[in-house]
């Protein structure tokens, strides 16, 4: 379990994160939510310490993460920014061996090897192995950049918006691939998302962040409600049951048609 306990960032006199305090599950996907400017992909930083908060403390299965090796912490969380997208001309395998690194230091075993060849048949990349990153689509790329987390092998599992700039099937194929990382693997997986259907429909757990706070933290059903995400993101919600998930309609009512409705229906997901 990771145990946040009221971290706090100040950039300049300002705090974007206010005193921030959730617990994280293991072998759960938990959502973090919320309007631009919350402080969602501030607080994902401080709790994997790529960013150092002024106040609070993070604990990974109780030990403060401040006071952890490099080495050790590399083996027991991974996390992949929206940033991380490099610039290199390299293939997809050149990629993923990127992931073994906290064991191999860069001279490949067998073993890491074998993690590779498994994390490459996982993500259903072994067509475009030998392919370069810039010659992939948005969705083949970022199914490569999730390899290279999944190759690191830990058990926490954290990404900074991986939905960002993906069709609606792309984005689809990113969380059911997540759902099975939970379902096969036992994995934790831990979650910046805008689109709060997927949230709905993906997620166990989901942490609502407004104004560097958190709005509220809970299970799905707990937080998909109308009167806690209009206060959220101070619009007009409706919750529709749609295919026994829960999904938000936001449109204008004099905008949302049947053939919208009928849109949101046929949204594929994947438990």
């Amino acid at each position: 379990m990771i145990n946040v306990k009221g971290i706090t960032k100040y950039f300049g006199k300002k705090p974007v994160v206010d005193d921030v305090s959730i617990s994280i599950g293991k072998g759960r996907i938990t959502s973090i939510i919320g309007p631009n400017g919350a402080g969602k992909s501030t607080v994902l930083s401080m709790v994997t310490r790529l960013l150092s908060n002024d106040s609070g403390e993070v604990l990974v299965e109780g030990e403060n993460i401040l006071t952890q090796p490099s080495d050790a912490l590399a083996k027991k969380i991974s996390i992949l920014k929206q940033s991380n997208h490099l610039q290199l001309k390299i293939t997809v395998r050149q990629l993923i061996a990127f992931g073994r690194y906290p064991y191999s230091k860069g001279r490949l075993t067998e073993e890491d090897e074998r993690v590779i060849d498994e994390t490459i048949q996982y993500m259903e990349l072994e067509e475009y192995e030998h392919s370069y990153i810039n010659e992939l689509s948005g969705g083949q790329r970022q199914r490569a950049y999730i390899g290279m987390t999944i190759a690191q092998d830990t058990e926490y599992i954290f990404l900074d918006e991986p939905l960002n700039n993906l069709d609606m099937k792309h984005s689809v194929q990113i969380m059911q691939i997540l759902r099975r990382l939970v379902r096969e693997r036992d994995k934790t997986i831990i979650i910046v998302i805008h689109d709060i259907n997927f949230a709905s429909c993906y997620s166990d757990d989901i942490v609502a962040l407004k104004h560097g706070k958190v709005a509220i933290s809970g299970t799905k059903d707990q937080v998909i409600k109308k009167e806690v995400l209009e206060e959220i993101y101070e619009m007009d919600m409706n919750i529709e049951v749609i295919g026994g998930q829960q999904i938000c309609v936001y449109f204008d009512e004099k905008c949302t048609t049947a053939n919208e409705l009928s849109a949101l229906q046929k949204v594929k997901v994947a438990q």
